[in-house]
């Protein structure tokens, strides 16, 4: 129990310390996130990933070590989702590029505290009650076929209710302040609307949460290695974001791509039990066979008329 313990806190002390390095170091002046300088920060926490998945194996068992692997690839590949959201905020909301790595950073220290807490809430409800892996399974093989066969939608975020209650709590200025969160103006304490892109950041990924953290625990039902593989994936979202947003919409056919791995994963899971139980290889190798197809697919049948993503308009939308 002691060695547990110490190898939870040693893995959030390295998480608090690489987060204090990102954000006081390497990004202490706000700056426009070079493609260049994306590419590098992903190469950065992927080769980290599988570093750690490397220690994992050795100290835990290859077992482990390839629940980790398979976990990471599933979480990664469905934050893709996150990335073209965050797009469509920052576009809906003119953020300027200068400002947007500071929401992603605050945004997904938020996204891990909570995943964090929604791991251990499933990770509860699993062991008290063990059916209810029958309903995560049943989630998301619907989930999995309504990400197949659902037409893409406009987001209107100006109606989310989120938005609609804050600002019956706090008044909001009508345009932004710099890169601050919270203004006093006339001796009235105001939020920006850069707060209010945040809030939406955190709504999102906690949407996205219920589906990946489920999807997870079809993999492996150890709560640090589902925690840690979400954490490596959540910590490597912003700087995907900047290397792929210009071109997500190039990727048409990944979100049938990742509705198939989510009904593939459910039925692992309602599997579980039985004799016909998925092996983890199995797993791994559908999830990557099924990623590469529809990103391979994407490519060779590009869209007839291309919409770039993530280039704001001029002016900040108001919101009503």
């Amino acid at each position: 129990m002691t060695d547990t313990l110490w190898l939870w806190i040693g893995f959030n002390v390295f998480v608090l310390l690489m987060l204090a390095l990102d954000l006081g170091v390497f990004h202490r002046k706000a700056h426009v996130v070079t493609f260049k300088e994306s590419i590098a920060w992903t190469v950065a926490w992927v080769s980290l990933a599988l570093l750690f998945n490397l220690g994992v194996a050795h100290y835990m068992g290859d077992q482990k070590g390839l629940e980790f692997f398979t976990g990471y690839v599933i979480e990664k590949s469905l934050s893709v989702d996150n990335v073209f959201v965050f797009a469509l905020l920052f576009s809906y909301f003119a953020v300027p590029p200068l400002y947007q790595h500071k929401v992603l950073f605050w945004g997904i220290l938020g996204a891990l505290i909570m995943r964090a807490i929604m791991i251990f809430l499933g990770a509860a409800l699993i062991e008290r009650f063990a059916w209810i892996i029958y309903v995560f399974g049943a989630f998301l093989i619907l989930t999995g076929i309504k990400m197949i066969v659902k037409r893409e939608e406009e987001i209107h975020p100006e109606r989310n209710p989120l938005v609609r209650w804050f600002k019956k709590l706090m008044p909001v200025t009508n345009d932004y302040r710099g890169d601050k969160f919270f203004v006093r103006e006339n001796g009235v304490r105001m939020a920006t609307p850069l707060f209010v892109v945040l809030l939406l950041v955190e709504f999102s990924d906690l949407i996205f949460a219920v589906d990946s953290i489920p999807a997870i625990f079809a993999v492996t039902k150890d709560p640090f290695i589902v925690y840690t593989s979400n954490v490596f994936a959540i910590l490597g979202l912003r700087s995907l974001y900047f290397a792929l947003a210009g071109v997500m919409d190039k990727f048409h056919y990944l979100k049938i791509g990742l509705g198939v791995v989510l009904s593939f994963v459910g039925v692992k899971m309602l599997l579980g039990h039985t004799a016909y139980k998925i092996d983890t290889h199995v797993s791994l190798g559908m999830i990557v066979a099924v990623l590469a197809t529809s990103i391979i697919v994407s490519l060779l049948r590009p869209k007839k008329a291309e919409v770039k993503v993530g280039h704001a308009p001029a002016e900040p939308v108001p919101l009503p």
